[in-house]
């Protein structure tokens, strides 16, 4: 273990649980970052059908 004199100032009972609510947090906020800034998530997540994607083609010209 890289780090095991770490647990020599931080208890376990201590550090394991501020490490599981650290990576919490930080995934709360990552989906809470990506549901506020995005449209198409707000749609999907009320239920909205996917559209379908517009694809234009451009003439090729032969010179």
């Amino acid at each position: 273990m890289i780090y095991g004199k770490l647990w020599t100032v931080v208890k376990p009972t201590v550090g394991i649980p501020i490490f599981i609510a650290a990576v919490a947090i930080a995934s709360f906020s990552v989906h809470l970052a990506i549901t506020l800034n995005t449209t198409w998530v707000k749609g999907f997540l009320n239920g909205k059908g996917a559209t379908a994607a517009v694809v234009v083609q451009m003439p090729i010209d032969s010179a």
